[in-house]
């Protein structure tokens, strides 16, 4: 609650020196702290609900949809098939809502740590929850490494939807987590993480797992999404292959203007997907994302 000061909301930490998002703040609906993290949830002036992990702005209403479906449809229709899909974190049931749209998928599992999260949000941010009403989704509570550890040649898909690199989800963002994921994926699966921030703040970070993954993985790239909530209005994601063939930027599936809109998409379209995976100069130089063969 500190972080509230004369009605607004401020994001100050420390992965992101030097600056802050700062919303205006209209109503608190929830604080407390669970098992794993303390939660915040309030209604902003113009960004409607606002859902905060330990003092980190993790969605709002305003741009949700950016993130949301990005980091579910870059990969899933950069696979040929993906019938079974596996999503680790994502507890306000953004990331379920979207796979739950696509007419391939015929089963999900979610692997959350924290139940307290998915009941909040349940509560405060239905427009996410409603994921959870899907009759493809299979829930599991618990840590997503523990549960990757008892899988294996199952998944089409798997993402992971986790928080910052500290806390609960740092082991998600860890090279023994993708060796548990690459298992745990059939031969020609696809995985798709937040990808460690943004360009403009955490090249460093985004380059060494870019460096672990395509020791893991024959075909891996970085896209990313605009989104104003988020540090320096972009995120990333890390998008790695079991299938040599594998084109991210090179969608095989392609949904018509009218099944975009019945699936009530407004952010993803073919031509976002293509672009999401060119960057500028500077950071291309750096983390050099050209294709490897894995011997």
């Amino acid at each position: 609650m500190n972080q509230i000061q004369n009605g607004w909301f401020s994001e100050i930490n420390n992965q992101w020196p030097g600056q802050a998002l700062s919303l205006e703040v209209e109503e608190i609906l929830y604080t407390g702290r669970s098992k794993h993290q303390d939660i915040l949830v309030f209604k902003s002036k113009h960004h409607g609900k606002v859902l905060v992990l330990d003092g980190v702005i993790q969605c709002t209403d305003r741009d949700e949809f950016s993130y949301q479906e990005m980091i579910t449809f870059l990969p899933l229709n950069s696979h040929p098939c993906p019938k079974k899909v596996l999503v680790v974190g994502g507890g306000d049931g953004g990331v379920t809502r979207e796979v739950s749209k696509h007419p391939a998928v015929e089963s999900i599992v979610q692997c959350e740590i924290d139940e307290e999260v998915i009941n909040i949000c349940k509560k405060h941010l239905p427009n996410m929850a409603k994921g959870y009403s899907s009759p493809k989704l299979t829930q599991y509570i618990g840590d997503g490494f523990d549960y990757m550890q008892q899988h294996e040649n199952e998944f089409d898909v798997v993402i992971t939807d986790s928080s910052d690199p500290v806390g609960p989800a740092e082991s998600l963002f860890k090279e023994s987590y993708y060796e548990l994921v690459k298992r745990a994926l059939k031969p020609d699966g696809l995985l798709c993480s937040q990808g460690r921030e943004c360009i403009w703040l955490h090249i460093p970070l985004i380059k060494s797992v870019l460096e672990f993954s395509r020791r893991l993985f024959p075909v891996v790239s970085y896209g990313y999404t605009t989104i104003p909530t988020y540090p320096s209005g972009q995120i990333g994601f890390i998008l790695c292959s079991k299938n040599e063939n594998t084109r991210f930027d090179n969608p095989v599936t392609l949904f018509t203007d009218v099944e975009l809109e019945k699936m009530e998409l407004r952010y993803y379209n073919a031509e976002v997907h293509k672009t999401a995976f060119t960057l500028p100069q500077f950071a291309k130089k750096v983390i050099s994302i050209s294709r490897v063969v894995v011997e």
